[in-house]
């Protein structure tokens, strides 16, 4: 009976283990850009290849807020964030609100952040690659 329980316990363990070292590796699984307001009508470009963790990096961020803001008010809540949130989910306020408005917010963030650290691609074919 005592090895039974020991079997069980360290197969829950392993499992345990598994899904901690998943879940921390979860944003690695990050390959594009993607935002389920894009799926409302025809994309006229291809998604942005990006590699969540690689981009992080090799861009020096360290905090999430950094890309993943909350405004209360219109002013920048700098201790907290919108991690797992899509962008829509704020900038979108109703289901058939103009996905082109996003466009636009994305561009602000991403091209914007690339502009202003002079680092980054900048025209539509270095981040929309075919």
């Amino acid at each position: 009976m005592k090895k039974k329980n020991l079997m069980v316990y360290m197969v829950f363990m392993v499992f345990v283990s598994v899904v901690a070292v998943i879940s921390g590796f979860s944003q690695e699984d990050i390959t594009t850009v993607q935002d389920s307001a894009f799926d409302i009508r025809e994309i006229m470009r291809p998604s942005v290849p990006f590699l969540h963790d690689e981009h992080n990096e090799k861009a020096q961020i360290e905090e999430c807020n950094v890309c993943h803001h909350t405004y209360n008010e219109g002013k920048k809540v700098e201790d907290e964030s919108s991690e797992g949130m899509e962008c829509s989910a704020c900038h979108l306020t109703e289901k058939n609100d103009d996905p082109i408005e996003l466009v636009r917010v994305y561009h602000l963030q991403c091209k914007g952040c690339h502009e202003q650290k002079n680092a980054g691609p900048v025209m539509c074919g270095e981040c929309h690659v075919k």
